[in-house]
């Protein structure tokens, strides 16, 4: 039997309500459901099909922690296919592994990431800081083949009957310009992105390609007009003053070269 809306009494544990505590009722029930939609978290979904025994496998989430490396999550594979997520309290930069291989970083941030591990291609994408961070890596590679190709096109250009100097100078050019390129799209990547987690960990990524640590011209570069938020990074912090001390310990060393050197003639 239905109640004309105006004489409808409303029960809840045994007590009448009238529509005006209901209305309240909604209202809060309303808000809690407002409040759980904004807390921030992730839901990574994968696919490791094109990877062969992947499955049985665990994937798991790696971050920099203040005694060193710290797993934050993990997931089987299974069929190829895996799942994780989680709350944040921030927005952070991880590893992603498979088993004990490392395949690539991740931005852990809001919202639901796309992740796809083959033999061509890793990446995620899906969330903005990720779908930036796999544009930056594609064109830095894609810089990266233009210049291992130099090699191919010089030796071409020669058994097509060119002059041996005149294409070592134009390849030489080349050469030139794509490194330009190429560190002037990592420092404008690095720059636009000083206040978010991006900037410092491309910033690492770049310093982990040196032996060890020290202050490059393209690193200076980067540094002298970074903001403070940037150099005051934990990571980036140490770096520097790890580098700046091998400089000071290399600038040592050739004095001392120098004065034996001096001594000898």
């Amino acid at each position: 039997m239905f109640l004309h809306p105006a004489k409808a009494l409303y029960f809840c544990t045994g007590h009448i309500f009238d529509k005006m505590n209901v209305y309240k009722l909604l209202v809060f029930i309303f808000l809690l459901a407002s409040l759980a939609s904004c807390a921030r978290g992730y839901k990574i979904e994968g696919a490791t099909s094109a990877v062969n025994n992947s499955d049985g496998k665990t994937v798991y989430l790696q971050a920099m922690g203040d005694s060193g490396w710290v797993k934050i999550d993990s997931a089987e594979v299974v069929h190829g296919l895996f799942a994780m997520d989680g709350t944040l309290d921030s927005t952070r930069l991880v590893t992603l592994y498979l088993g004990d291989q490392y395949v690539m970083p991740i931005v852990l941030e809001n919202g639901k990431i796309e992740v796809v591990i083959n033999y061509t291609e890793s990446k995620a994408k899906g969330t903005p800081l990720n779908d930036a961070l796999f544009g930056f890596i594609a064109k830095r590679s894609e810089l990266e083949d233009n210049l291992e190709n130099l090699d191919r096109k010089e030796a071409q250009l020669v058994m097509d009957g060119g002059d041996v100097d005149e294409v070592h100078e134009r390849i030489t050019l080349e050469n030139d310009s794509l490194i330009r390129e190429m560190d002037g799209y990592v420092k404008k990547f690095i720059a636009d992105n000083y206040d978010n987690v991006l900037g410092p960990g491309v910033f690492m990524m770049l310093c982990s390609s040196l032996r060890y640590p020290i202050i490059t011209p393209q690193i200076d570069d980067i540094i002298k007009d970074a903001p403070y938020s940037f150099k005051s990074n934990r990571l980036v912090r140490e770096f520097l003053s790890t580098a700046r001390e091998n400089m000071k310990l290399m600038e040592e060393h050739e004095r001392l070269e120098q004065n034996i050197s001096k001594n000898q003639k």
